[in-house]
């Protein structure tokens, strides 16, 4: 098995860098404050037309014609329209799965939210809020949209598998992500006892999981564990008979690689890529299926400046007033990472860009030079990303 794929971030769950005008006359940073800011029928309005215009038919025409194969859709835990003041997008997901079973393509869905938060991340729904593990009554909700996602889909056409919970944050990275600092919460009470989720915790979890899913699913469909940022843990993990296509899902971004101390230079990155990602996937591969669940070529080489890991203008970082290098260059830096990477990638069992657009300006609004390259329409377009390979 090796599948190409890309994800429809900002879709159905949002992100506020990656679309900003959402966020227009409020001061909300994620999704959880957003409706808490605006009136119901306003909120409402903004919603549905964003998933109304954001992703449409011609865009699973599009990505299929760029050579993916799957796609990974991210999904909030109230898809169902059973947590207010949120309002559902099952619906989206019916569309999609039409679509995809229409154009040749698959489905991965990711549940890629948790109410009181698996990550504290800004993407996670509720920034600087890590909770969930410790609020039994909410893991027990999410383990109930898992069964009801593969209930629904379980035996469609279009359905390559279910990720059963996107970026959990383990110890292994709690420091390095630096939760609180990076993504401040704006309720301090809410927050209080946020803290990393513990591997003994996230193991049951994944095993519940996959039981009461599996229940569901046709056997031939995946079942996507995510590593908790911890690649190398899950050697002796779901090894026995009874755990069928299981795939483990690993984030790779340059920007973590720069967080880790790669020099910001094209070698420094393809060497990193080359001796830490490539070798690490590889014996991770004797396990389990491994597919790259998110990377792109952003870089703050190509952005001209130190992004400290991938933070944006939101995150008040300056970013640069012009180009730092001409079209052909930033070509060469692109092209060079891109294969980089999927060399690496081919060393396990697939790959998801992150993502397929994004509503950034990068012209009109300073400090975003270099964001573009997060959106993989683009790079196609820029001839930065190799569709052949």
């Amino acid at each position: 098995m090796y599948i190409k794929g890309v994800n429809l971030g900002n879709w159905l769950v949002l992100e506020k860098w990656m679309s900003p005008a959402l966020f227009a006359g409020t001061t909300a940073e994620d999704e959880y404050y957003l409706p808490r800011q605006l009136s119901k029928e306003v909120y409402e309005a903004r919603i549905q037309m964003h998933r109304a215009e954001y992703i449409s038919e011609r865009d699973f025409v599009t990505i299929k014609s760029m050579g993916m194969e799957v796609i990974r859709i991210p999904v909030p835990y109230f898809i169902f329209g059973d947590r207010e003041p949120f309002i559902g997008c099952i619906k989206e997901l019916d569309k999609a799965f039409a679509w995809a079973e229409k154009y040749g393509l698959q489905i991965l869905i990711d549940l890629h939210t948790a109410p009181m938060g698996q990550n504290g991340f800004d993407n996670g729904g509720i920034c600087g809020v890590c909770r969930w593990a410790q609020c039994p009554d909410e893991v027990e909700f999410t383990l109930t949209v898992l069964e009801r996602l593969s209930e629904r889909y379980g035996d469609r056409k279009g359905l390559w598998g279910i990720e059963v919970i996107n970026e959990p944050l383990t110890e292994a990275a709690w420091e390095s992500f630096d939760i609180t600092k990076r993504y401040p919460a704006v309720d301090p009470e809410m927050a209080k006892g946020t803290a990393p989720i513990s591997m003994a915790f996230l193991r049951e979890f994944y095993k519940k999981a996959y039981a009461r899913m599996r229940a569901h699913l046709a056997p031939e469909k995946y079942v996507v564990i995510h590593d908790g940022f911890d690649l190398m843990a899950w050697k002796d993990f779901m090894q026995e008979d009874e755990y069928q296509n299981v795939v483990l899902d690993t984030h790779q971004y340059l920007m973590m690689a720069e967080m880790d101390g790669c020099p910001q230079t094209v070698e420094g990155y393809v060497e990193y890529v080359q001796t830490k990602y490539a070798k690490m996937i590889e014996e991770m591969e004797q396990y389990f299926p491994v597919v790259c669940g998110e990377w792109c070529l952003f870089n703050s080489l190509a952005c001209g400046c130190d992004t400290k890991g991938g933070q944006s203008v939101l995150n008040g970082m300056e970013g640069t007033a012009q180009e730092s290098f001409s079209p052909e260059q930033k070509k060469e830096i692109y092209q060079a990472v891109a294969n980089a990477q999927l060399d690496a990638w081919k060393k396990g069992s697939g790959y998801f860009y992150w993502s397929y657009k994004l509503l950034v300006d990068t012209v009109n609004e300073p400090g975003w030079i270099g964001w573009d390259s997060w959106d993989l329409g683009r790079c196609v377009d820029f001839g930065w990303f190799p569709t052949n390979r």
